[in-house]
């Protein structure tokens, strides 16, 4: 098949920054099997087409008109058999826009804010007419993928249904890490998510100011600074600044040996839809704790412990849990790790290509 997929970034021509590695994990596994073209939205300054990982990116160099720049690369690199937009807004719009224009079967996936509203952090797409409307005209693909349950309740809300299928990072056949027992003396906790509002690491710094000192906690942030040192200025206020490290963001060759030295993974979102970072915690051989939002809220309580509320205090207690329960906390992470590695990159690939198929047939 030719499959043109929508994006709006994150496939930057070093194939090692300013990526999404899970996106490009699924590129590169079905370019395999596939003639695939990525169409970059809102990346790279200037237009330009590039080969990675055995696919081709065509920076559209952050058109203003997006449809009408979609539609001119589409129709000079295609005909394609598909097309396939990531996130709703405005990518999913425009795939269930261009099957309609060239007479195509169309997929959007929905793995963002689609259907929030949370105007205290200026969050979500159902905020705005705009928003509003671009998550209507993405629902009118062909066919709605999502990466959790979470979210497939999300969109029958919408009276539609969707195809559930994580997305991830891990590679095909990669040895899953052992699980390891959470450290007696002191305690390693990890987070990596880019420092935002919604993400609201706020909440964990909070809470490790409520540990007891004999937790000797210390807490690893990665991610990009989109907060302009507020949360610097939070631990700090909080007494706990010696025992936060903010990394920034890190590549994934540098962020592999601080998982590997972690003793739990603790996920603070208001709101997430999946969160590929989980899944790497997760096959890192870490216990996951978090809000009841994406693959948390699946996992609970079997591989997963989920808080129901964003509350200190109830974070806090749970992270004092996860180590005086240890046994109980390392068979979670076991059967997390385990469901992880039975959906690695390969396994993602050969779901996305049967609902490409089907896709493809439906209505013939």
């Amino acid at each position: 098949m030719k499959i043109a997929i929508l994006v709006l970034g994150g496939l930057h021509p070093s194939g090692r920054e300013q990526v999404v590695p899970s996106l490009l994990a699924l590129l590169s596994e079905l370019a395999k099997q596939h003639d695939v073209h990525a169409f970059a939205l809102r990346h790279l300054d200037k237009p330009q087409s590039y080969a990675l990982n055995g696919f081709s990116v065509h920076d559209l160099g952050r058109p203003w008109a997006q449809a009408r720049a979609v539609a001119r690369a589409m129709t000079a690199h295609g005909p394609f058999d598909i097309v396939h937009g990531f996130w709703a807004d405005p990518a999913g719009a425009l795939a269930a826009r261009m099957g309609r224009r060239f007479g195509i079967p169309s997929v959007a996936t929905f793995d963002s804010g689609e259907f929030e509203s949370i105007p205290a952090i200026a969050y979500g797409s159902q905020r705005t007419a705009a928003g509003r409307r671009a998550v209507s005209e993405a629902l009118s693909a062909t066919r709605i993928h999502v990466c959790t349950e979470f979210m497939a309740r999300k969109v029958a809300a919408h009276a539609a249904s969707a195809a559930v299928i994580p997305l991830t990072s891990i590679a095909a056949g990669a040895s899953p890490h052992a699980v390891r027992e959470i450290g007696a003396s002191s305690l390693r906790i990890v987070q990596v998510a880019s420092l935002s509002r919604v993400k609201n690491q706020r909440l964990l710094i909070d809470a490790l100011a409520m540990l007891p000192e004999s937790t000797a906690a210390h807490l690893d942030l990665i991610g990009e600074d989109l907060l302009d040192g507020d949360l610097q200025r939070r631990a700090i206020r909080a007494g706990v600044s010696a025992r936060v490290t903010f990394h920034g963001f890190l590549p994934q060759d540098r962020l592999r040996p601080i998982l590997a030295n972690a003793d739990l993974y603790v996920q603070t979102s208001l709101h997430e839809a999946a969160a590929v970072a989980v899944l790497e915690a997760a096959a890192n051989g870490l216990p996951v704790i978090g809000t009841r939002v994406g693959h948390v809220a699946d996992w609970a309580p079997d591989r997963a412990h989920a808080i129901d509320a964003a509350d200190a205090a109830a974070l806090s207690a749970a992270i004092v849990a996860a180590r005086t329960e240890a046994s109980h906390t390392a068979a979670m992470a076991a059967r997390a790790r385990r469901w992880v590695m039975d959906r690695d990159a390969s396994w993602m690939a050969e779901q996305f290509d049967d609902l490409y198929r089907r896709t493809a047939t439906r209505g013939q």
